[in-house]
């Protein structure tokens, strides 16, 4: 049992009761505590009944599908930063592409392997960031939104401000995939006309100075921060 996942809470909604048995035992043998429900209304109930840290959403439900569920939570602030994933036995990448499009950290395909679930939820808990003021805290970096001062491994990296703008943004959830409007939007505004080569070359230049790995190019959709 991993002792730092004792007061987090997962709410699992499938149809199918032997892999919510199976996900149940899993996710209870890791540390979680577990909330089950068996089609999206339910979900949805429960969801905003007992506010989980993590939401595990079927695509395919009675009631209101994953997606729909999505939506309406992604909808209440209260989850604006909760971690939701999907699973569905369609893997086409429409599909998962409409999955992050809603609102979706994570997509994860039917036959489900245990561990590999137990691996990507204990992922995404890592991602959770460390935010003190105005100090942003992700592993070795650290971003300063008051002094617009970035430092990665205690060491000052030189950003443009339109770049620290679309680096903060990004790292401000690392779980989230933002979609290429939304950043124009909150990095450039509406009033200001730029094309989406603008944002291109701002995360050529943040990879050229903090790693090719440290934004992520989802592809059709947009971007998201990893570290």
């Amino acid at each position: 049992m991993n002792h730092e996942t004792k007061t987090r809470t997962i709410l699992i909604a499938d149809d199918e009761p032997d892999i919510l048995e199976i996900l149940n035992f899993n996710l209870q043998s890791e540390g979680y505590q577990v909330i089950n429900a068996t089609n999206g209304n339910e979900a949805a109930r429960l969801a905003k009944l007992h506010k989980p840290d993590l939401i595990i959403l079927d695509v395919m439900m009675p009631g209101k599908s994953g997606f729909e569920v999505c939506k309406i939570l992604r909808a209440d602030k209260e989850f604006e930063n909760t971690i939701i994933i999907f699973l569905t036995a369609l893997n086409d990448e429409s599909t998962e592409i409409k999955g992050l499009e809603t609102g979706g950290d994570d997509y994860i395909s039917k036959p489900i392997s245990p561990k590999v679930l137990i691996s990507r939820v204990n992922a995404l808990f890592r991602r959770i960031i460390k935010e003190t003021g105005s100090i942003l805290q992700i592993g070795d970096l650290t971003i300063d939104r008051e002094r617009y001062i970035v430092s990665l491994k205690n060491e000052e990296i030189n950003l443009a401000r339109k770049e620290f703008e679309l680096l903060e943004l990004l790292a401000s959830k690392p779980a989230k995939v933002f979609l290429r409007n939304e950043i124009l939007d909150k990095v450039w505004g509406t009033e200001v006309i730029v094309g989406d080569r603008t944002i291109d070359v701002h995360v050529r230049k943040i990879r050229q100075k903090l790693g090719d790995d440290c934004i992520v190019t989802v592809k059709g959709v947009g971007y998201k921060f990893k570290m």
